[in-house]
C-alpha cells in the first residue's frame, strides 16, 4: 500500500523534518556571529538544496520520463534559489523573485504532498527527494531571513513581474519543445476541480506579496518613528 497524505509515515516526515530544520536553525543563530561563518551556512544549506532538487529530476525522468528541466513553480524554485545562494551576491535581486515562492510552496507541499502515492515505498527515490527538496526550500528562506540577507522592500517589485514572466515562457517552451501536457500549471490548476492555474494563481501572488511589502514597510516606518 502506497504512503497516504497524513499517514505514519508522512506524519513522521513532518515531525522530523521540523525537529530538525527548527534546532539547526537555532544553533546557527546562536553560533554564527561572522559574516564568513553566515555565508559558509547559508552555501551549505544551498548545495544541499541544490543535490535534492537535482536527484528529485534524475528520478523523476528515469522512472516517469519527466522533462530533466524543472516545470513546476517548486521544482524551478528549489533550482533557482540553490544557485542564487550559491553563485550571488547578498540580496541579490533574484532573492527577491524566489523567497516567498520558496516559504510558502516549501511549507504548503509538506503538508500537503499530493505525490506520495508514486511508490509503495515512502523512501521511493522521487517521493523522498520531493519531500526534502521542499523542505530545505523553505529552511533555506527562513535563514536567509533570519540572517538579514534579503532586504524585503517594494523597491523590488519588478523582480517578481520578471520573475513569473520568465516562469511562463519556459513553461511555454517545454510544452511545444518536449510535448508536455502542462508545465508551470499553464494549463491544468494546481488543485484538481478548482481555477487555480497560472493565471489565476499569478495576481492573487501579487495581491498577496504586495500586502506583504505594505507590511514591511509600515513596520520600518514605526520602528524609523519609534528610534527618533
Amino acid at each position: 500500500m502506497a504512503p497516504q497524505l497524513y499517514g505514519t509515515e508522512h506524519i513522521l516526515y513532518i515531525i522530523i523534518s521540523t525537529l530538525a530544520s527548527g534546532a539547526a536553525l537555532l544553533l546557527a543563530k546562536k553560533h554564527l556571529k561572522k559574516e564568513k561563518a553566515i555565508r559558509l551556512f547559508l552555501r551549505v544549506l544551498a548545495a544541499l538544496l541544490f543535490a535534492a532538487i537535482a536527484v528529485n529530476r534524475l528520478s523523476m525522468n528515469y522512472y516517469f520520463g519527466s522533462a530533466l528541466i524543472p516545470d513546476s513553480f517548486c521544482g524551478m524554485t528549489s533550482l533557482v534559489l540553490a544557485l542564487a545562494v550559491l553563485f550571488g551576491k547578498r540580496n541579490n535581486s533574484v532573492l527577491h523573485f524566489v523567497w516567498l515562492l520558496g516559504l510558502f510552496g516549501g511549507v504548503a507541499t509538506v503538508l500537503y504532498a499530493t505525490f506520495l502515492d508514486q511508490n509503495p515505498s515512502f523512501f521511493f527515490l522521487p517521493t523522498i527527494s520531493g519531500l526534502l527538496h521542499h523542505s530545505l526550500c523553505a529552511m533555506l528562506v527562513v535563514a536567509l531571513l533570519m540572517f538579514r540577507q534579503i532586504d524585503i522592500t517594494y523597491k523590488k517589485w519588478y523582480c517578481t513581474f520578471f520573475g513569473f514572466t520568465t516562469y511562463l515562457t519556459l513553461g511555454a517552451f517545454l510544452m511545444q519543445v518536449y510535448g508536455l501536457e502542462d508545465a508551470f500549471h499553464i494549463v491544468q490548476p494546481l488543485i484538481s476541480d478548482t481555477p487555480l492555474t497560472a493565471w489565476v494563481m499569478a495576481p492573487i501572488y501579487a495581491v498577496a506579496y504586495g500586502l506583504i511589502l505594505l507590511g514591511v514597510e509600515l513596520a520600518k516606518k514605526r520602528k524609523r518613528s519609534v528610534n527618533v
